[in-house]
């Protein structure tokens, strides 16, 4: 009897994390049936349909059509459609990935039902409260059977916070496995050509969290430095559907160039092409260590303390105007190095259907 595992996806960073793992699973057809379930917490197709064509996943099995509306309305709307989803269907195992709403939201409708959940990407943790993920990481750790970690740190909270040893699996990033499968077609896109622009001659920009984007006063402050560093470099900043209201309505900064989301191979190709990286995304901060491209976090913690340590990645803090000192220091050539963090080598998606194939239907 094979095992059937429901594998939830919400928004764009699960996609990524996801690909790896639905390829492995489907390898061994005798063992696993895994159920694509597509939450829609990210509706916009800028943000949610390019990337299932960029990393060749099937279409989902099971698409609950959640749309936009507060956390409170959209766990809500998640656990509702997908109880109903897990009564029908009967789970033997529901597999979570990353920190997003729908992660939460299965993880607590699949433990109330008994059924084992498994979190990939477990253990993260920045211990910032305030932010909405830092609450998603903890109750789904709290809620799962198997707990996928990335790097050491991840290993070290859980036990921290009372988690056996039996349920923590250091297994790699699975968003790097993903990175390494497509890097070679995303660089042969040169997608920076199409803003008139040589591979590293430019810096890219992405920005998404609120503390950062939904105060107008905030995005000014950040918008007004980064047209002072696009007077030595320029600068590309694709407009997440969040920050896209306040951006159109404050931003002239003549060399900073916004556009449209794009799509996970234009996105790699920029990224791999970049000077530099600015960012307050979590998972470029792992991709740009994996691809030694500088990149400076506009944040004061990260869960990814890694890509501090071992890899590419300043945390720059609530200053906008701390980018200066990093920023001068890749332009002039003396920006440290990185290297890569172990397990980080393509092959985390295997490593957990290894572990999986050992726990057998229910």
């Amino acid at each position: 009897m094979r095992m059937k595992i429901a594998c939830v996806v919400g928004a764009r960073p699960n996609f990524i994390k996801l690909a790896p793992i639905i390829r492995a699973l489907r390898s061994h057809a005798d063992v696993f049936r895994p159920v694509l379930v597509h939450t829609g917490q990210h509706f916009d197709p800028k943000m949610s349909d390019v990337f299932f064509s960029d990393l060749e996943m099937p279409r989902p099995d099971h698409f609950l059509n959640i749309g936009s509306g507060t956390q409170a309305e959209q766990t809500a709307a998640i656990i509702t459609r997908f109880d109903e989803l897990c009564e029908e269907h009967k789970f033997d195992r529901v597999l979570v990935v990353g920190d997003v709403t729908s992660t939460m939201a299965c993880a607590i409708t699949a433990a109330k039902r008994q059924i084992p959940v498994d979190h990939v990407e477990a253990g993260l943790r920045s211990f910032d409260r305030s932010m909405p993920e830092e609450l998603n990481r903890i109750i789904t750790d709290s809620l799962s059977d198997l707990l996928f970690v990335t790097e050491r740190s991840g290993v070290e909270n859980l036990r921290r916070e009372g988690h056996g040893d039996d349920r923590i699996h250091l297994v790699g990033n699975v968003m790097i496995d993903t990175l390494f499968t497509y890097v070679d077609a995303a660089i042969a896109r040169k997608r920076y050509e199409s803003f008139n622009l040589t591979r590293r001659e430019y810096a890219l920009v992405t920005l998404h969290r609120p503390s950062n984007v939904d105060s107008p006063e905030r995005l000014m402050i950040i918008v007004e430095h980064l047209a002072t560093i696009a007077k030595k470099v320029p600068i590309v900043f694709p407009v997440h559907p969040r920050t896209r209201k306040v951006f159109n309505a404050h931003t002239q900064a003549s060399n900073v160039l916004g556009c449209e989301p794009l799509g996970y191979l234009d996105f790699v190709s920029m990224m791999e092409g970049a000077k530099f990286v600015i960012t307050d995304s979590g998972g470029i901060q792992e991709e740009t260590t994996a691809l030694g491209v500088p990149c400076l976090t506009l944040r004061t913690t990260t869960e990814r303390p890694s890509t501090l340590e071992t890899g590419t990645n300043t945390l720059i803090g609530d200053n906008v105007a701390d980018l200066a000192k990093p920023v001068a220091e890749i332009l002039e050539g003396r920006y440290k190095t990185g290297a890569m963090p172990p397990l980080w080598d393509g092959h985390a998606a295997e490593r957990i259907v290894a572990l999986l194939r050992g726990k057998g239907p229910r």
